[in-house]
């Protein structure tokens, strides 16, 4: 009699057994995970540039139009108003997240958000002179470009720097603390550079780390699902930016 190997059909398949075809659809994974990071780039950078367009146009109304100006600075309740419409659509989109994934309530949250910034930045450069807004527009844009050129090259993780940057929010909130404890007493323009200069630093490091979260190739990631909320993060690091250089660099409208 003929002597064979006996099997035994309940015996658990081997590890090459097991992991066979592993490769291919970890490879697959990997390609599916990159498309969508790139269309959620894609989709973040248009709505993006389409907030920094409208936001340009009304600045540069409130600055060059002289009629459109003089109505603005001698209504100042409508600056009020835009400030309640920020503050108001900025909690939804933030903290809602539910309310900011759901089409097409995002999209309108999103638009009255960026015409009442819009409008509050149109406000504060009417005060400047026109020189001195269009310096700050382009040094705006030269700065946004650089931190989006390093973020997309550099291989420093700037999303593990969090306590830095929580740090430097704490001394930003101290100097504006002691800015208007001064302030009732006399204006200090050393004071108020240092504060400004500190808040472009700040908000470039935060437009960096926002931008890498973009991305999504360094420690900590944002979910393509958010392409509303990170959006909403880079355009307020692009328009705090501007506000602080303004402060920095603009000289007041004679």
């Amino acid at each position: 009699m003929k002597k064979g190997k006996v099997t035994d059909a309940s015996e658990p398949p081997s590890y090459q057994e097991a992991t066979a075809g592993y490769e291919e659809m970890q490879a697959q994974f990997t390609w599916d995970d990159k498309t969508i990071r790139r269309t959620f780039i894609r989709k973040v950078y248009a709505i993006l540039m389409v907030q920094l367009l409208v936001t340009v146009a009304i600045v540069g109304l409130f600055t060059f139009c002289t009629p459109v100006r003089y109505f603005i600075q001698t209504h100042p309740g409508l600056y009020m108003a835009s400030y309640l419409m920020f503050f108001a659509t900025y909690i939804a989109l933030s903290c809602f997240g539910d309310l900011r994934r759901q089409f097409p309530w995002n999209i309108i949250l999103l638009v009255l958000f960026t015409l009442s910034m819009a409008f509050m930045m149109g406000f504060v450069s009417s005060f400047y002179n026109t020189k001195s807004v269009v310096l700050c527009l382009g040094i705006t844009a030269l700065v946004c470009l650089s931190v989006t050129v390093f973020s997309f090259q550099s291989r420093v993780d700037i999303t593990s720097c969090q306590g830095v940057l929580f740090s430097l929010c704490m001394v930003m909130l101290l100097c504006a603390i002691t800015i208007s404890i001064v302030v009732p007493f006399g204006y200090v323009p050393w004071l108020h550079a240092i504060y400004a200069v500190l808040g472009a630093i700040l908000f470039t490091l935060f437009l960096a780390f926002d931008t890498q979260m973009l991305l999504g190739n360094k420690r900590y990631t944002i979910s393509p699902e958010e392409y509303i909320f990170a959006t909403l993060s880079i355009y307020l690091d692009i328009i705090y930016l501007f506000s602080f250089l303004l402060q920095l660099t603009g000289e007041g409208r004679q």
